[in-house]
């Protein structure tokens, strides 16, 4: 299967920007990347979610991810990819979505829970799996299932995770994550989002022995 390999980062951490609106997209995508934030996804339940997402892709640097979440249809795929966006996440696994984001050259994170889902996703030629929500599943839970899968894909673990339980995760192996409402909320400061992405970054760091 042709898989785009998800980027050597020195953090693999997806910051979630759900209800951004374009008007505070400029200043608060750079805050997160002026921190260290190298990959974002804006859901397409936000307000013009993909004049974000263009707005986003014009002024990031090349090395960074920008993206989108909550990705239905291919329809969408099709939208992202004259937005500019490089990475597709999902809720679910749709084979048709994630095979028509591969064709773009996108990086794909499919949302599972089950071994059956992650299985499908896998078969579809997907970079990564989103585990979520992973506060049901917990460390343990996504190890188990990882232990079916394809060693070359991402394992990022989703929903509850924050910088006051990376540890939690990383003690099991798992180095990936997407980071929503601990890093943003609809309606936070640019400054607000910066301090929030320094405290990540320097509990992430420390998680992970650097």
């Amino acid at each position: 299967m042709n898989r785009i390999p998800f980027p050597d980062m020195k953090r693999p951490l997806i910051a979630i920007l759900r209800g951004i609106r374009p008007d505070e997209t400029e200043s608060v995508v750079g805050a997160l990347i002026e921190n260290g934030l190298t990959a974002i996804e804006i859901p397409l339940n936000s307000p013009e979610p993909f004049k974000s997402i263009e707005i986003a892709a014009k002024m990031a640097p090349a090395e960074v991810l920008i993206g989108a979440g909550t990705v239905l249809t291919v329809e969408a795929v099709d939208n992202l990819n004259a937005a500019g966006g490089k990475l597709l996440v999902t809720p679910n696994v749709e084979p048709e979505v994630i095979i028509r984001a591969r064709e773009y050259g996108m990086v794909t994170m499919p949302g599972v829970f089950t071994p059956t889902e992650a299985l499908a996703a896998a078969r579809a030629g997907a970079t990564g799996l989103k585990f979520f929500p992973a506060s049901v599943l917990g460390p343990s839970g996504i190890t188990a299932i990882r232990a079916i899968l394809p060693p070359e894909l991402t394992i990022a673990a989703v929903g509850g995770v924050s910088d006051k339980n990376f540890a939690d995760y990383t003690k099991a192996g798992i180095f990936a994550f997407g980071l929503g409402t601990s890093l943003y909320k609809p309606g936070m400061t640019a400054a607000e989002v910066a301090e929030r992405a320094k405290a990540t970054i320097y509990a992430y760091d420390a998680a992970m022995g650097a």
